[in-house]
């Protein structure tokens, strides 16, 4: 049987830091830890969790509960968590919160239960009082992504939505574009509420009016995307492009648009949100908003991890989305040079 100590040869360190890795404690370099890694690969070791839970109270996992499995975005989300959490030398346990608060809270309990070292919540419903009572309730560390929770910002990993949906807006104005549909994500959401909210403030911005017909109200997927662009078309709202408030939407649309006979961008400009690896492959390539999920759950395993570990943490400012500009907008009727 391989040992700690067979570990610690191969990688050239001692039983020690060894020991430091796998249970997530003390300060190890990178590169250290990523050669008791490979010692552990290389030797075929698996450390005996269950016995270090025991001897250390601590299950050495980190909870995730997701909102859904579906899509690109979560497959993104749970490799990276997966990652980051074995680089702190710990397990990732997994649950579906399956789109529901009541579920997400129980999907947590349930976590809780396990006694992971820390908990991380990705919720798209559960309200600001809900998310509060959970942190006081539960514990173990709460930490929740992809809400601003105002009174527990330390807590909380969040993206700008409405500021990333503004300048995408802003952008297809200053092409001169005045004439802009809006296909929303569930208007229900605080994410749909926010993109929706960029879409009017750069309307406002420029002095153009809004103007219901041009405002449809989506979910996420192509289908619904292709359904909307149809009912823009069918009912002859004039617009020059389309800001979609995600690319499934916006691949959706563009098949509408062909369909009708219409050229991106020649004839409709289309403008999308969360660069999915789609995107790039749409003709002509699709404009989009890239969102940093990567980054967001790296930095809440990190943060969770430190209070799970006693240390003390910082509000984490919120993140922000870049523009990925590609073929699918040109400038519009109203360019003034």
């Amino acid at each position: 049987m391989v040992t700690m100590l067979d570990v610690s040869l191969r990688a050239g360190v001692s039983k020690a830091t060894v020991s430091r890795v796998l249970n997530g404690t003390g300060q190890v370099k990178e590169s250290t830890r990523q050669q008791v890694f490979n010692a552990m690969e290389e030797l075929g070791y698996r450390p005996n969790f269950l016995a270090r839970s025991l001897a250390n109270r601590t299950s050495n996992s980190i909870g995730l509960v997701v909102s859904t499995f579906d899509g690109f975005y979560f497959g993104r989300l749970l490799q990276q968590a997966s990652r980051q959490t074995e680089t702190h030398g710990k397990q990732l346990i997994v649950t579906d919160g399956h789109n529901t608060p009541t579920r997400e809270e129980e999907a947590v309990q349930m976590l809780a239960d396990r006694q992971c070292d820390a908990i991380i919540l990705y919720t798209r419903y559960m309200s600001e009082k809900a998310i509060m009572s959970l942190i006081h309730s539960v514990r173990m560390p709460l930490i929740v992504i992809n809400r601003d929770v105002s009174q527990a910002r330390d807590r909380c990993v969040f993206f700008e939505q409405q500021e990333a949906a503004f300048r995408a807006v802003d952008y297809l104005i200053g092409q001169g574009h005045r004439e802009i549909a809006c296909i929303t994500v569930p208007i229900h959401t605080p994410t749909g509420k926010a993109r929706l909210a960029g879409y009017r403030q750069a309307l406002e911005k420029h002095g153009i009016p809004w103007d219901d017909r041009r405002v449809k109200y989506g979910d996420a997927g192509m289908t619904r995307g292709y359904e909307l662009c149809q009912a823009l078309l069918n009912e002859k709202a004039s617009f020059s492009a389309i800001f979609a408030c995600n690319d499934d939407m916006a691949l959706g649309a563009s098949k509408a648009l062909h369909q009708a006979g219409l050229r991106i961008p020649e004839d409709i400009s289309l403008f999308g949100f969360d660069d999915a690896p789609s995107a790039k492959w749409l003709e002509p390539a699709l404009s989009t908003v890239y969102l940093p999920i990567d980054n967001m759950i790296t930095t809440a395993i990190d943060q969770a991890i430190r209070l799970a570990s006693g240390q003390p943490i910082e509000p984490i400012p919120p993140f922000t989305g870049t523009l990925v500009l590609r073929d699918s907008v040109t400038t519009g009727p109203y360019l003034t040079l």
